[in-house]
């Protein structure tokens, strides 16, 4: 796989996830990832395949976060897991389509990239400090995402804590792929989230 550039994460928006999957898929953005833990599965469903026919034969990959029974009921053209979901290298035995996987530390980025199998591309964070999860990892920083970026086998992905004042230092790791949530999903109007979307897209191709 490629690098892909801005990835976002999608959970709760402002918007309403509909309006704002819209938006990405008019912007342009690679890849969006639907994260939302809190919906029951038939909830979760519908919306999942409502964001799908949004994205349909568009460039906007669409991507689930943890459930590959949704992901496969949907037709998501991807599949994101965590360290505690189902192991990811079996999981890639069966599910040939995109796959990504998280890893918040060394050791757990080594295995992967070590594994006989690879992911399609996988997640490192988070770099900052963040509030995006309930019970976040501790911050890992730029060096080690610069080391981890060096023994790449797969993009790898930049996740937590990342914003437009602190990009240029994750950029400046050689990183071609940037995952933002709140950043994005926070934003209340579109006007102003189309032209976040084209300032971050903007500042990570001026750094290829």
């Amino acid at each position: 796989m490629q690098d892909f550039g801005l990835y976002i994460v999608i959970t709760n928006p402002v918007l309403g996830y509909l309006k704002f999957t819209e938006i990405c898929v008019a912007e342009g953005v690679k890849m969006i990832q639907l994260r939302e833990k809190k919906l029951t599965d038939r909830k979760l469903l519908n919306l999942a395949r409502q964001m799908r026919s949004i994205t349909h034969k568009s460039q906007t990959k669409f991507v689930i976060n943890d459930r590959l029974d949704i992901a496969m009921l949907c037709d998501a053209d991807g599949l994101h897991l965590g360290q505690d979901d189902l192991p990811w290298w079996e999981i890639r035995t069966l599910w040939s389509k995109i796959l990504g996987v998280s890893t918040h530390n060394m050791d757990q980025a080594k295995a992967v990239l070590q594994a006989p199998l690879l992911p399609d591309y996988m997640s490192f964070g988070p770099i900052y400090p963040t509030s995006a999860k309930e019970n976040p990892d501790p911050p890992l920083g730029t060096a080690q995402l610069t080391e981890i970026y060096k023994l790449r086998k797969c993009p790898i992905l930049a996740i937590g804590g990342i914003f437009e004042h602190n990009l240029k230092s994750i950029t400046d790791c050689n990183i071609k792929n940037v995952a933002m949530i709140r950043q994005f999903c926070e934003l209340d109007d579109p006007h102003k989230l189309r032209n976040k979307i084209r300032h971050i897209k903007q500042a990570l191709e001026e750094r290829k």
